[in-house]
Protein backbone atom coordinates (compact mmCIF):
# COMPACT_ATOMS: atom_id res chain seq x y z
CA UNK A 1 0.00 0.00 0.00
CA UNK A 2 1.58 3.58 -0.79
CA UNK A 3 1.44 6.32 1.07
CA UNK A 4 -0.39 9.23 0.24
CA UNK A 5 2.92 11.38 -1.86
CA UNK A 6 3.72 8.13 -3.36
CA UNK A 7 0.51 7.60 -4.94
CA UNK A 8 -0.01 10.66 -6.47
CA UNK A 9 3.56 11.38 -7.61
CA UNK A 10 3.05 7.72 -9.64
CA UNK A 11 -0.39 9.01 -11.06
CA UNK A 12 1.22 12.41 -11.87
CA UNK A 13 4.24 10.44 -13.65
CA UNK A 14 1.60 8.57 -15.48
CA UNK A 15 -0.28 11.98 -16.87
CA UNK A 16 0.58 13.58 -19.79
CA UNK A 17 -0.40 16.98 -20.94
CA UNK A 18 -3.27 16.52 -24.07
CA UNK A 19 -2.46 18.07 -27.06
CA UNK A 20 -3.45 21.35 -28.65
CA UNK A 21 -6.61 22.16 -30.30
CA UNK A 22 -8.50 25.34 -31.68
CA UNK A 23 -11.34 26.34 -30.76
CA UNK A 24 -13.73 29.49 -30.90
CA UNK A 25 -12.74 31.87 -28.13
CA UNK A 26 -16.09 31.97 -26.35
CA UNK A 27 -15.91 27.86 -25.51
CA UNK A 28 -12.66 27.93 -24.26
CA UNK A 29 -13.53 29.13 -20.47
CA UNK A 30 -11.24 27.34 -18.02
CA UNK A 31 -8.93 26.05 -20.58
CA UNK A 32 -5.01 26.94 -21.03
CA UNK A 33 -3.23 28.15 -23.78
CA UNK A 34 -1.46 26.41 -26.36
CA UNK A 35 -0.14 29.72 -28.07
CA UNK A 36 1.18 33.27 -27.44
CA UNK A 37 -1.52 36.55 -28.16
CA UNK A 38 0.01 39.48 -29.59
CA UNK A 39 -1.23 42.08 -30.72
CA UNK A 40 -2.24 43.15 -34.09
CA UNK A 41 -2.84 46.92 -33.29
CA UNK A 42 -2.52 49.30 -30.73
CA UNK A 43 -4.58 49.04 -27.33
CA UNK A 44 -6.59 51.41 -26.93
CA UNK A 45 -6.69 52.10 -30.96
CA UNK A 46 -7.21 55.86 -29.99
CA UNK A 47 -6.87 58.51 -27.83
CA UNK A 48 -10.16 58.46 -25.80
CA UNK A 49 -11.68 60.53 -22.92
CA UNK A 50 -12.28 59.07 -19.61
CA UNK A 51 -14.73 61.08 -18.50
CA UNK A 52 -17.84 63.08 -19.24
CA UNK A 53 -16.32 66.48 -20.21
CA UNK A 54 -15.02 68.91 -22.74
CA UNK A 55 -12.19 68.55 -24.87
CA UNK A 56 -9.88 71.27 -24.74
CA UNK A 57 -6.10 72.76 -25.48
CA UNK A 58 -4.66 73.26 -21.95
CA UNK A 59 -2.62 76.43 -23.03
CA UNK A 60 -5.98 78.45 -23.75
CA UNK A 61 -6.79 77.55 -20.21
CA UNK A 62 -5.80 80.72 -18.34
CA UNK A 63 -7.85 81.44 -15.67
CA UNK A 64 -10.09 80.03 -13.37
CA UNK A 65 -12.77 81.33 -15.35
CA UNK A 66 -11.66 80.51 -19.00
CA UNK A 67 -14.86 81.26 -21.72
CA UNK A 68 -14.80 79.24 -24.27
CA UNK A 69 -17.09 78.95 -27.53
CA UNK A 70 -18.94 75.51 -27.17
CA UNK A 71 -18.24 74.09 -30.85
CA UNK A 72 -20.08 70.54 -30.53
CA UNK A 73 -20.49 67.14 -29.38
CA UNK A 74 -18.33 64.11 -29.71
CA UNK A 75 -20.21 60.72 -28.72
CA UNK A 76 -18.63 57.40 -28.34
CA UNK A 77 -19.01 55.47 -31.66
CA UNK A 78 -18.57 58.91 -33.87
CA UNK A 79 -15.89 58.60 -36.61
CA UNK A 80 -15.56 61.95 -37.96
CA UNK A 81 -12.56 63.46 -36.70
CA UNK A 82 -12.81 66.67 -35.80
CA UNK A 83 -10.60 69.46 -35.31
CA UNK A 84 -10.94 71.78 -32.55
CA UNK A 85 -11.39 75.41 -33.50
CA UNK A 86 -9.02 78.37 -31.97
CA UNK A 87 -10.63 79.55 -27.87
CA UNK A 88 -13.56 76.31 -28.46
CA UNK A 89 -14.47 73.63 -26.49
CA UNK A 90 -16.38 70.29 -27.86
CA UNK A 91 -18.66 68.65 -25.79
CA UNK A 92 -16.91 65.01 -24.99
CA UNK A 93 -18.64 61.70 -23.67
CA UNK A 94 -17.12 59.03 -22.26
CA UNK A 95 -14.81 56.70 -24.50
CA UNK A 96 -15.03 58.77 -27.23
CA UNK A 97 -12.35 59.76 -29.68
CA UNK A 98 -10.25 63.02 -29.06
CA UNK A 99 -9.61 65.68 -31.53
CA UNK A 100 -6.45 65.46 -32.41
CA UNK A 101 -5.15 68.99 -31.72
CA UNK A 102 -6.74 68.65 -28.49
CA UNK A 103 -4.81 68.03 -25.46
CA UNK A 104 -6.86 67.42 -22.38
CA UNK A 105 -10.12 67.40 -21.18
CA UNK A 106 -12.35 69.26 -18.29
CA UNK A 107 -14.46 66.87 -16.06
CA UNK A 108 -18.41 68.23 -16.02
CA UNK A 109 -18.02 68.89 -12.79
CA UNK A 110 -15.75 71.53 -13.02
CA UNK A 111 -17.73 73.43 -15.78
CA UNK A 112 -20.50 75.36 -15.90
CA UNK A 113 -22.46 75.21 -19.88
CA UNK A 114 -24.96 77.15 -20.99
CA UNK A 115 -26.31 77.30 -24.85
CA UNK A 116 -23.11 78.93 -26.68
CA UNK A 117 -20.66 78.97 -23.93
CA UNK A 118 -18.68 77.31 -21.64
CA UNK A 119 -16.79 78.29 -18.61
CA UNK A 120 -14.07 76.60 -16.87
CA UNK A 121 -13.73 76.32 -13.08
CA UNK A 122 -10.40 74.59 -12.33
CA UNK A 123 -6.30 74.76 -14.28
CA UNK A 124 -6.17 71.53 -16.33
CA UNK A 125 -3.25 69.82 -16.99
CA UNK A 126 -2.20 68.62 -20.57
CA UNK A 127 -3.28 64.89 -21.11
CA UNK A 128 -5.39 64.96 -18.29
CA UNK A 129 -8.28 62.75 -18.52
CA UNK A 130 -7.57 60.85 -21.95
CA UNK A 131 -6.51 57.51 -22.19
CA UNK A 132 -3.78 57.60 -24.89
CA UNK A 133 -3.35 55.51 -28.27
CA UNK A 134 -1.12 52.50 -27.20
CA UNK A 135 -1.00 53.40 -23.35
CA UNK A 136 -1.99 49.62 -22.34
CA UNK A 137 -0.40 47.53 -25.34
CA UNK A 138 1.41 48.76 -28.62
CA UNK A 139 0.94 47.33 -31.69
CA UNK A 140 2.86 43.47 -31.60
CA UNK A 141 3.03 43.41 -27.86
CA UNK A 142 2.59 40.40 -25.83
CA UNK A 143 -0.61 40.18 -24.38
CA UNK A 144 -1.36 36.69 -23.46
CA UNK A 145 1.01 33.67 -22.87
CA UNK A 146 1.52 30.09 -23.45
CA UNK A 147 -0.23 28.24 -20.03
CA UNK A 148 -2.74 31.25 -19.48
CA UNK A 149 -5.48 29.65 -17.89
CA UNK A 150 -8.84 31.26 -19.80
CA UNK A 151 -10.87 33.26 -17.17
CA UNK A 152 -13.57 36.04 -18.30
CA UNK A 153 -10.93 39.14 -18.16
CA UNK A 154 -9.26 36.73 -20.80
CA UNK A 155 -12.36 36.45 -22.81
CA UNK A 156 -12.38 39.43 -22.68
CA UNK A 157 -9.11 40.30 -23.69
CA UNK A 158 -9.46 38.06 -26.54
CA UNK A 159 -12.26 40.03 -27.96
CA UNK A 160 -10.46 43.32 -27.75
CA UNK A 161 -7.32 41.85 -29.64
CA UNK A 162 -9.88 40.30 -32.13
CA UNK A 163 -9.11 36.62 -31.52
CA UNK A 164 -11.92 34.75 -31.76
CA UNK A 165 -10.07 31.62 -32.57
CA UNK A 166 -7.00 30.25 -30.52
CA UNK A 167 -5.13 26.96 -29.65
CA UNK A 168 -5.97 25.59 -26.40
CA UNK A 169 -4.77 22.42 -24.79
CA UNK A 170 -7.59 20.24 -25.45
CA UNK A 171 -9.80 19.25 -22.44
CA UNK A 172 -9.82 15.49 -21.70
CA UNK A 173 -12.85 13.15 -22.61
CA UNK A 174 -14.05 11.64 -18.99
CA UNK A 175 -15.85 8.73 -18.38
CA UNK A 176 -17.86 8.14 -15.18
CA UNK A 177 -18.98 4.86 -14.21
CA UNK A 178 -20.70 4.58 -10.58
CA UNK A 179 -21.19 0.57 -9.31
CA UNK A 180 -23.68 -1.04 -6.76
CA UNK A 181 -26.94 -3.04 -6.81
CA UNK A 182 -28.06 -0.90 -3.80
CA UNK A 183 -28.16 2.19 -5.97
CA UNK A 184 -31.07 3.65 -7.02
CA UNK A 185 -31.98 7.29 -8.44
CA UNK A 186 -32.31 10.53 -5.55
CA UNK A 187 -36.06 9.98 -6.77
CA UNK A 188 -37.15 6.62 -6.06
CA UNK A 189 -38.90 4.69 -3.72
CA UNK A 190 -36.63 3.20 -1.54
CA UNK A 191 -36.89 -0.58 -0.81
CA UNK A 192 -35.60 -1.95 2.63
CA UNK A 193 -31.32 -2.32 1.52
CA UNK A 194 -31.71 0.67 -0.73
CA UNK A 195 -29.72 3.91 -0.96
CA UNK A 196 -29.63 6.85 -3.04
CA UNK A 197 -27.00 7.12 -5.55
CA UNK A 198 -25.07 10.35 -4.91
CA UNK A 199 -21.57 9.30 -5.78
CA UNK A 200 -22.66 10.00 -9.88
CA UNK A 201 -24.04 12.95 -8.91
CA UNK A 202 -20.48 14.36 -6.89
CA UNK A 203 -18.41 13.08 -9.61
CA UNK A 204 -19.82 14.60 -12.69
CA UNK A 205 -20.75 18.18 -10.60
CA UNK A 206 -16.91 18.05 -9.47
CA UNK A 207 -15.94 17.67 -13.17
CA UNK A 208 -18.19 20.51 -14.50
CA UNK A 209 -17.13 22.83 -11.87
CA UNK A 210 -13.21 22.19 -13.57
CA UNK A 211 -15.25 23.45 -16.82
CA UNK A 212 -15.88 20.36 -18.49
CA UNK A 213 -18.82 17.34 -18.98
CA UNK A 214 -18.46 13.97 -18.93
CA UNK A 215 -18.60 12.26 -22.26
CA UNK A 216 -20.21 9.11 -20.31
CA UNK A 217 -21.66 8.73 -17.23
CA UNK A 218 -23.69 5.66 -15.99
CA UNK A 219 -24.84 3.75 -12.77
CA UNK A 220 -23.99 -0.36 -13.04
CA UNK A 221 -24.92 -3.22 -11.22
CA UNK A 222 -22.48 -5.35 -9.56
CA UNK A 223 -22.55 -8.39 -12.35
CA UNK A 224 -19.10 -8.89 -14.48
CA UNK A 225 -21.21 -8.28 -17.80
CA UNK A 226 -22.61 -5.32 -17.12
CA UNK A 227 -19.48 -4.16 -15.35
CA UNK A 228 -17.13 -4.98 -19.02
CA UNK A 229 -19.95 -3.47 -20.97
CA UNK A 230 -19.70 -0.40 -19.55
CA UNK A 231 -15.95 -0.64 -19.11
CA UNK A 232 -15.23 -1.50 -22.09
CA UNK A 233 -17.62 1.53 -23.69
CA UNK A 234 -16.12 4.33 -21.24
CA UNK A 235 -12.14 2.95 -22.61
CA UNK A 236 -13.35 3.61 -26.09
CA UNK A 237 -14.52 7.00 -25.54
CA UNK A 238 -12.74 8.76 -22.64
CA UNK A 239 -9.29 9.66 -22.14
CA UNK A 240 -9.98 9.22 -18.34
CA UNK A 241 -12.29 6.74 -16.89
CA UNK A 242 -13.40 7.21 -13.34
CA UNK A 243 -15.31 4.59 -11.26
CA UNK A 244 -16.95 4.30 -7.70
CA UNK A 245 -17.16 1.35 -6.05
CA UNK A 246 -16.30 -2.03 -6.44
CA UNK A 247 -12.58 -2.21 -5.81
CA UNK A 248 -11.89 -3.16 -2.11
CA UNK A 249 -12.25 -7.06 -1.37
CA UNK A 250 -15.47 -7.93 -0.87
CA UNK A 251 -17.47 -10.77 -3.20
CA UNK A 252 -19.32 -8.20 -5.14
CA UNK A 253 -15.89 -6.53 -4.99
CA UNK A 254 -15.27 -6.93 -9.18
CA UNK A 255 -13.75 -3.98 -10.55
CA UNK A 256 -10.14 -4.83 -10.40
CA UNK A 257 -10.58 -8.26 -12.39
CA UNK A 258 -12.80 -6.47 -14.85
CA UNK A 259 -9.98 -3.95 -15.58
CA UNK A 260 -7.42 -6.40 -15.55
CA UNK A 261 -9.49 -8.62 -18.28
CA UNK A 262 -10.15 -5.57 -20.15
CA UNK A 263 -6.04 -5.65 -20.22
CA UNK A 264 -5.70 -2.19 -18.00
CA UNK A 265 -2.02 -2.09 -16.28
CA UNK A 266 -2.66 -1.65 -12.49
CA UNK A 267 0.04 0.77 -11.21
CA UNK A 268 -1.51 0.97 -7.58
CA UNK A 269 -4.30 -0.50 -5.64
CA UNK A 270 -4.93 1.08 -1.87
CA UNK A 271 -3.07 4.19 -0.17
CA UNK A 272 -2.37 5.12 3.55
CA UNK A 273 -4.91 7.81 3.49
CA UNK A 274 -8.11 8.21 5.40
CA UNK A 275 -10.98 8.30 3.80
CA UNK A 276 -10.03 6.59 0.74
CA UNK A 277 -7.84 3.11 1.33
CA UNK A 278 -9.13 0.84 -1.42
CA UNK A 279 -8.20 3.56 -4.25
CA UNK A 280 -7.51 1.56 -7.40
CA UNK A 281 -4.82 3.24 -9.96
CA UNK A 282 -4.20 2.11 -13.69
CA UNK A 283 -3.82 3.20 -17.41
CA UNK A 284 -4.57 1.49 -21.04
CA UNK A 285 -1.66 2.91 -23.04
CA UNK A 286 -2.41 7.10 -22.11
CA UNK A 287 -6.05 6.66 -20.38
CA UNK A 288 -6.34 6.94 -17.06
CA UNK A 289 -8.37 4.58 -14.95
CA UNK A 290 -9.43 5.60 -11.51
CA UNK A 291 -11.44 3.41 -8.98
CA UNK A 292 -12.46 5.42 -6.41
CA UNK A 293 -14.39 4.24 -3.18
CA UNK A 294 -17.74 3.21 -3.11
CA UNK A 295 -18.51 5.84 0.19
CA UNK A 296 -19.84 9.16 -0.77
CA UNK A 297 -17.19 10.92 1.34
CA UNK A 298 -14.03 8.82 0.32
CA UNK A 299 -15.03 8.97 -3.87
CA UNK A 300 -15.57 12.58 -3.35
CA UNK A 301 -12.13 13.54 -1.53
CA UNK A 302 -10.43 10.77 -3.42
CA UNK A 303 -11.56 12.87 -6.84
CA UNK A 304 -10.38 15.62 -5.24
CA UNK A 305 -6.92 14.69 -4.19
CA UNK A 306 -6.01 12.05 -6.49
CA UNK A 307 -8.09 12.97 -9.81
CA UNK A 308 -8.44 16.13 -9.87
CA UNK A 309 -4.35 16.94 -9.78
CA UNK A 310 -4.37 14.45 -12.67
CA UNK A 311 -7.03 16.52 -15.32
CA UNK A 312 -5.44 19.61 -14.24
CA UNK A 313 -1.75 18.35 -15.56
CA UNK A 314 -3.78 17.18 -18.52
CA UNK A 315 -5.42 20.76 -19.05
CA UNK A 316 -2.42 22.44 -18.90
CA UNK A 317 -2.54 23.68 -15.71
CA UNK A 318 -1.01 24.42 -12.51
CA UNK A 319 -1.35 21.30 -10.40
CA UNK A 320 -0.47 22.39 -6.73
CA UNK A 321 -2.57 23.80 -4.25
CA UNK A 322 -2.40 26.36 -1.67
CA UNK A 323 -1.88 25.49 1.47
CA UNK A 324 -2.24 27.25 5.09
CA UNK A 325 -0.76 26.85 8.51
CA UNK A 326 -3.75 26.85 11.13
CA UNK A 327 -4.00 26.59 14.68
CA UNK A 328 -6.22 23.82 15.74
CA UNK A 329 -9.17 24.87 18.00
CA UNK A 330 -9.21 20.79 19.78
CA UNK A 331 -7.22 17.80 20.27
CA UNK A 332 -7.74 15.12 17.36
CA UNK A 333 -6.71 11.27 17.89
CA UNK A 334 -6.11 8.81 15.57
CA UNK A 335 -4.46 5.32 14.67
CA UNK A 336 -0.43 6.02 13.27
CA UNK A 337 0.00 4.50 9.86
CA UNK A 338 -2.08 6.48 7.57
CA UNK A 339 -2.38 9.85 6.46
CA UNK A 340 -5.66 11.23 7.31
CA UNK A 341 -7.64 14.00 5.66
CA UNK A 342 -10.47 15.56 8.31
CA UNK A 343 -12.83 17.68 7.33
CA UNK A 344 -12.61 21.11 9.15
CA UNK A 345 -13.94 24.22 9.01
CA UNK A 346 -11.42 27.21 9.40
CA UNK A 347 -11.47 31.07 9.92
CA UNK A 348 -9.51 34.06 10.31
CA UNK A 349 -9.82 36.57 13.54
CA UNK A 350 -9.35 40.02 13.83
CA UNK A 351 -5.42 40.07 14.27
CA UNK A 352 -5.34 37.66 11.14
CA UNK A 353 -4.36 34.49 13.10
CA UNK A 354 -5.98 31.05 11.45
CA UNK A 355 -8.21 28.92 13.25
CA UNK A 356 -9.41 25.67 12.47
CA UNK A 357 -11.80 22.62 14.03
CA UNK A 358 -13.23 19.39 12.97
CA UNK A 359 -16.52 19.14 11.78
CA UNK A 360 -18.67 16.78 12.94
CA UNK A 361 -20.02 13.51 11.32
CA UNK A 362 -16.07 12.20 9.79
CA UNK A 363 -16.84 8.63 8.66
CA UNK A 364 -16.80 8.19 5.21
CA UNK A 365 -20.15 7.73 4.21
CA UNK A 366 -21.21 10.95 6.17
CA UNK A 367 -21.47 13.63 3.55
CA UNK A 368 -23.11 16.11 6.25
CA UNK A 369 -19.70 16.77 7.96
CA UNK A 370 -17.87 17.83 4.19
CA UNK A 371 -21.17 19.99 3.00
CA UNK A 372 -20.30 21.96 6.26
CA UNK A 373 -16.38 21.99 5.65
CA UNK A 374 -14.40 24.49 4.12
CA UNK A 375 -10.46 22.73 4.18
CA UNK A 376 -9.36 19.38 4.88
CA UNK A 377 -6.97 19.35 8.17
CA UNK A 378 -3.68 17.46 7.35
CA UNK A 379 -3.06 14.93 9.99
CA UNK A 380 0.45 13.02 9.05
CA UNK A 381 1.14 9.51 8.83
CA UNK A 382 2.86 8.73 11.66
CA UNK A 383 1.34 11.39 14.42
CA UNK A 384 -1.06 9.64 16.50
CA UNK A 385 -2.05 12.90 18.28
CA UNK A 386 -3.00 16.65 17.65
CA UNK A 387 -3.20 18.76 20.08
CA UNK A 388 -4.94 22.23 20.90
CA UNK A 389 -3.33 25.13 19.81
CA UNK A 390 -0.86 22.80 17.52
CA UNK A 391 -0.30 24.40 13.94
CA UNK A 392 -1.39 21.86 11.38
CA UNK A 393 -1.36 22.23 7.34
CA UNK A 394 -5.02 22.67 5.91
CA UNK A 395 -5.96 22.97 2.15
CA UNK A 396 -8.97 25.18 1.20
CA UNK A 397 -11.79 23.04 -0.70
CA UNK A 398 -12.25 24.91 -3.41
CA UNK A 399 -14.98 22.97 -5.15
Amino acid sequence: MLDFTTALHCILEHTTVLPPQQKYFTETQGNVLAENIFTSEPIPRFDFSAVDGFAVRSSEITSLQAKLKLQGTIRAGDAEQLLLKKNHALKILTGAPVPNNADAIVMNEDCEENSSDVIIHKKITQGENIRKRGGEFTKGALVLSVGTVITPPVIGMLATCGRTKVKIIRSPKIAVIVTGNELQSPSAKLKYGQIRNSNLFTLVSSIQAMGMNPAFAVCVRDDKRSLLNAFRAALYKADVVISSGGVSVGETDLVKNVLKELRVTQHFWGVAMKPGKPNFFGAKGKKLVFGLPGNPVAALLSFHLLVKPALHKMLGRNISEEVFSALMMEPLHKKAGRMEFVRGKFFRNIEGKIFVHATKGQDSHMLGGLTSANCLIHFPKEKEKIEQGDSVIITPLLW
